[in-house]
């Protein structure tokens, strides 16, 4: 059986940017810049977590509260803790020319 890990997040919609802001609570804070309209928070959402923790989007899923801003994402392929660690961490950061 594949590994795959289930955390909980609390999104704000329509937030000015959209980036990872700690724990609230038991979940990750996650602030999207998109509306919740016509799914586009949760799209914003998955491709967030993929992006911060280098995985595939198809590799995140939301298995929870997809109307709601208390979600359960499952992740493949990744343990709790390393999941947890990528998406508190800082992201990393693009080299810039001089």
């Amino acid at each position: 059986m594949a590994l795959s890990t289930r955390i909980k997040v609390y999104v704000q919609p329509r937030a000015s940017k959209t980036a990872i802001d700690g724990m609230h609570g038991d979940a990750v804070r996650v602030r999207i810049a998109a509306a919740p309209v016509d799914n586009a928070a949760n799209e914003a959402l998955v491709a967030l977590v993929a992006n911060r923790l280098g995985i595939a989007k198809r590799q995140v899923r939301i298995v929870a509260g997809a109307g709601s801003r208390r979600k359960v994402i499952e992740l493949q392929g990744l343990s709790a803790e390393t999941a947890l660690a990528g998406l508190l961490s800082e992201p990393r950061q693009a080299a810039h020319a001089r």
